[in-house]
């Protein structure tokens, strides 16, 4: 979705120059089948997302334009220093790639519960630094896909009534949107820029064809440098420690419970699982240990029987034997004594 702010921007007038300018509050296009209003001639309007490039103040934003303005175009915007920014819609694989990544965030703060995380459209504010604008200052609202927030930051999270974050997010990971070359330019560069300088301790970008992932740690002056993967293609965390994953399992997208069974992921997911699975072993192991020993015991008891059984067949004959010979001994000396009588 290809950002109309160049040419709107000789057609409308900033309200911090001239305030007649926006006398009420701008609306919403209002349907995919109208034109923008405030579009020049000539500018095309994207009917998906008919504000996008429109100007608007920040009021104005969490009123008409931070939830779904229309009632027919299923969009959300961010807000972009007084620009609407259309958050376009993601690929199969990219919300497959997201998905499997949140639930990994997921595995890891059930089991460390140091964060909160927030997804689903809501948006957190950025102030930068920028000598450029009067106020000295620049701000935004994004809706990453994922946002970490750890307990010990003091942004307010939780509330039933509350639709987006005050502060800046630990970390924050975005898929990758590249239907447009602006689209990359604004995550690979203008979005990583200004989360460096807002103070995102760390960046994400997820890309299903790798083209783009990139994973960045922020270090002094505002800057980010990418996370490289150790000898085993293992990405580490420092603002979740102990959250770790391997480059190629990005890509595989390995089932929760296989991971639980992994070395790399063991440590945070499903624990108990792990436990349950070598508690199931161990017994598995002494029920067939058991088993061996009772067939050991009764093929010791058969072969004790057989050999009893043999002793005594042995002794049978050898009585026997005894028993002919003692016979064959009588009848000689029969024969004897008859032979000394006829004699």
């Amino acid at each position: 979705m290809e950002s109309r702010r160049t040419s709107r921007d000789s057609s409308q007038t900033h309200p911090e120059t001239s305030q007649e300018a926006k006398p009420e509050m701008s609306e919403p296009a209002g349907s995919s089948m109208q034109a923008d209003p405030l579009a020049p001639a000539g500018v095309s309007v994207n009917p998906f997302a008919p504000d996008d490039g429109r100007y608007v103040t920040l009021e104005e934003y969490w009123v008409k334009w931070y939830e779904n303005p229309y009632r027919d175009i299923d969009v959300s915007y961010e807000w972009n220093n007084g620009w609407l920014e259309a958050c376009p819609p993601h690929t199969s694989p990219q919300l497959a790639l997201c998905a499997w990544f949140l639930d990994l965030l997921r595995s890891y703060v059930s089991t460390l519960p140091i964060a909160k995380l927030i997804n689903l459209g809501v948006g957190f504010v950025l102030t930068m630094e920028d000598p450029a604008e009067p106020s000295g200052q620049r701000k935004a609202v994004r809706k990453p896909d994922i946002g970490v927030l750890l307990k010990s930051n003091p942004a307010p999270w939780g509330g039933i009534d509350q639709r987006h974050v005050g502060r800046v997010c630990d970390m924050v990971v975005e898929a990758i949107s590249d239907f447009t070359p602006e689209e990359v330019l604004r995550d690979t560069e203008e979005k990583k820029r200004d989360y460096a300088l807002a103070g995102v301790k760390e960046y994400y970008i997820l890309d299903p064809s790798g083209e783009h992932m990139r994973f960045y740690r922020l270090i002094a002056g505002g800057r980010y440098e990418e996370i490289e993967p150790d000898a085993e293609g293992v990405i580490g965390s420092e603002v979740l420690p102990g959250l770790q994953f391997r480059l190629e399992d990005l890509g595989r997208q390995r089932d929760i419970v296989e991971l639980a069974l992994d070395d790399v992921y063991f440590g945070y997911v499903l624990p108990g699982y792990r436990a349950a699975v070598a508690k199931a072993e161990a017994e598995a192991r002494r029920a067939d240990e058991a088993t061996q020993r009772a067939e050991e015991a009764a093929a010791l008891q058969a072969a004790i029987a057989a050999r009893r059984a043999a002793e005594q067949r042995r002794d049978k004959e050898a009585a026997a034997h005894r028993e002919a010979e003692e016979r064959l001994r009588q009848m000689k000396a029969e024969l004897a004594r008859l032979r000394r009588q006829s004699s």
